[in-house]
């Protein structure tokens, strides 16, 4: 995808336009268009010290000049404290292509053409820059001044310490202080000059924005210097590893590893579709164990900020491992994340500074029963289902005789209740202190959909394992269940399901409190495809979130006919997480609902169309990736994380599903005619 000038030579736009690249172990590369830092995230190696997590803001940028017949020409871009911006190099830019998932620029320089591209190398804490003098009539130098820190990838620097730097050939070494892991920086041609300095005053108009911290120094080691002849190329690289590969080695495998990635979309599949696979494989990461060991495999759940969740781990993995045709890491996913299993829960998340996992979710462990559903679904291996059993079997008699946070069936009527006060369990989890912005204690609609179909499931597999009791005993609670959710959360007056039944918040319906706001949970009662609906109140369901919640680019989180309807995610902490769950759009969301539209209308190709909204947004946010989430109302404008793992997954998982169905007709149709 190449971008036209006006989205890279005007400042608003080539600023608030993103580029990211990872390297499967949680470390990555993020930028903007104009390459001017807008967040504390952006940087051009941010490494993962304890994979996927412990994240360290190591090179913070590349500020490339070019000499060339007698004029001097600065590429980079920053924006300082005092408003400046300089210097302004994106006003120079040809062009900026998503090549194949990496970035590219091409800058003009009077006559001359030069070429910027940034990729990583796959499971090493290595960034590789390559600037290539594409077209000239004559040579061209070159300055190379990485600009560079030490910290977490959530903090500022404020400058004026003193990093060790120790030159090398063609480079240098920077140990920060004593007991930091150290990294290089050097070229693969040149020489270097030691010239330590620092710059002062970067401002980070996106944390600005969000109400925080905004300014940080940055400090410049040296200074590298490279004559290019027309047609030549220097590749700068900075590592946090001992060794690297030679780059252009490192660039052709992995420029092959990506094209073998695209073989796994479906024949014919549209461009965006493509570029989304590619999306889907920077989420996929390697978990290293206590002792630093690689030993499993999880899911970033979004970047810039996220580390890996459980429950965007087994959302996301049918549509990042299995539509992508990944299935040994689908299955060392699930193997890895089984092993966290306590007291029949999933962790909710594993913290950024490796601390002890996370327990505070009810619905992470339940998507685990769909995912392992998706995973045998596409690949038939019992072996896996043999091994995962007992941590399944265990999930749900914890969940029977109660967990953590109030979490337990209620035996009056075989649904799943959770929570307890001041904690949030589901999804929609914004708290601000004390203030439970969404509080959704009790029976919630989506949590009881998931727990039907993790009953449905264990019955399926304990009948196939031959487990004749639990089998029994599964399907009469998946009925009980059935019958309760059908007679407990259908809300006549509205003609939809309550968001959620049996708790402390909500309004008096006979003898139960119920919520009966128009939220997107319900979808999940279709989606799941458990029969949980009859027909009529199916589409009722997908009429009225079709009606009052879809956009084109996602699900609303609560209706804009409510009163608490916030239309847009802005202002500072506070207020964005008052906003968070109060009618944001989810683009997750509208993969499910395509399903679910799909399921009462039988219409696949209608249903495809649906996802295409999502098309253009790949390049209205981080380039050639989905967003986590989007204001309410138009022109529902990018927020939150700008690559969500569950947003893309969910989108191809959808996708891969739906053509498949308008496949199967297309040939069923041909056969009958």
């Amino acid at each position: 995808m190449t971008f036209a000038r006006r989205d890279i030579a005007d400042p608003a736009r080539a600023f608030a336009r993103e580029w990211l690249v990872t390297n499967a172990l949680g470390g990555f590369a993020c930028g903007t268009l104009a390459q001017a830092n807008t967040r504390r995230y952006h940087g051009l190696l941010v490494a993962s010290l304890r994979p996927p997590v412990q994240r360290v803001v190591m090179v913070a940028k590349l500020e490339v000049l070019a000499r060339y017949r007698g004029e001097t020409f600065e590429l980079g871009c920053n924006e300082f404290a005092d408003g400046t911006i300089a210097p302004r190099g994106f006003e120079r830019l040809q062009s900026y292509a998503d090549d194949i998932g990496a970035p590219l620029w091409t800058y003009a320089c009077g006559d001359a053409l030069l070429e910027q591209r940034v990729w990583m190398a796959q499971g090493r804490n290595t960034t590789y820059v390559t600037l290539h003098l594409r077209e000239a009539v004559e040579a061209m130098d070159l300055e190379l001044r990485p600009l560079c820190t030490y910290r977490d990838y959530h903090a500022h620097t404020r400058g004026g310490w003193s990093l060790d730097v120790m030159t090398e050939e063609r480079g240098c070494r920077v140990t920060a202080f004593p007991g930091a892991h150290p990294y290089r920086v050097q070229t693969d041609r040149g020489e270097f000059s030691s010239e330590p300095d620092w710059y002062w005053n970067f401002h980070h108009r996106s944390e600005a924005e969000r109400g925080l911290d905004a300014h940080e120094d940055l400090f410049r080691p040296g200074t590298f210097r490279v004559r290019l002849e027309p047609g030549e190329q220097v590749t700068f690289i900075a590592t946090a590893e001992a060794d690297f590969e030679i780059p252009a080695v490192a660039f052709e495998r992995e420029h092959k590893r990506r094209r073998a990635l695209l073989r796994s979309a479906p024949d014919g599949a549209p461009q965006w579709v493509q570029r989304l696979t590619l999306a889907a494989d920077q989420f996929i990461v390697r978990r290293s164990d206590a002792q630093g060991e690689l030993q499993g495999m999880s899911v970033i759940a979004g970047y810039p900020w996220f580390s890996d969740w459980g429950r965007d781990t087994m959302i996301a993995l049918p549509g990042l491992a299995l539509a992508t045709g990944r299935h040994a890491e689908a299955a060392a996913i699930l193997r890895t994340f089984a092993g966290h299993v306590s007291e029949g829960m999933l962790p909710n998340r594993f913290p950024d500074g490796g601390e002890a996992a996370e327990y505070n979710t009810v619905d992470a462990t339940l998507w685990m029963f769909h995912a392992v559903s998706a995973y045998l679904d596409a690949t038939g291996d019992r072996a896996l289902l043999r091994d995962l059993y007992p941590a399944l079997r265990e999930i749900i008699e914890w969940h029977r005789r109660g967990t953590r946070y109030g979490i337990r069936v209620d035996a009056r009527d075989g649904l799943l209740f959770a929570g307890e006060a001041g904690v949030q369990l589901t999804w929609m989890d914004a708290k601000v202190g004390d203030w439970v912005v969404t509080p959704r204690t009790g029976k919630a609609v989506e949590i009881n959909a998931l727990w039907h179909f993790a009953l449905s499931r264990m019955a399926l597999w304990a009948r196939g394992l031959n487990d004749q009791s639990a089998a029994r005993s599964y399907t009469a609670a998946a009925g009980q269940a059935a019958a309760s959710f059908a007679s407990s959360f259908w809300y006549p007056a509205g003609g939809y399901l309550y968001d959620v039944i049996d708790g402390p918040d909500g309004v008096t319906d006979g003898d139960r409190q119920v919520d009966p706001s128009v939220r997107p949970n319900q979808i999940f009662a279709v989606s799941l495809g458990s029969e949980l609906l009859d027909a009529a109140r199916a589409r009722a369901v997908v009429e009225v979130c079709a009606r009052e919640l879809l956009t084109p680019v996602g699900l609303r989180s609560l209706s804009p006919r409510d009163s608490r309807y916030a239309p847009r995610y802005l202002g500072d902490p506070r207020a964005r997480d008052g906003a968070y769950h109060q009618g944001t759009v989810w683009s997750w969301l509208l993969g499910p609902f395509a399903l679910a539209h799909h399921r009462v209308y039988g219409n696949a190709k209608h249903a495809l169309a649906l996802l295409e909204g999502l098309a253009s947004h790949l390049d209205e946010g981080c380039s050639g990736t989905i967003s986590e989430i989007m204001d309410g109302s138009p022109p529902h404008a990018p927020r939150g994380c700008f690559a969500q793992a569950w947003s893309v997954a969910e989108t191809l998982r959808a996708y891969h599903t739906l053509n498949a169905q308008r496949a199967h007709s297309a040939a069923t149709r041909v056969v009958g005619g």
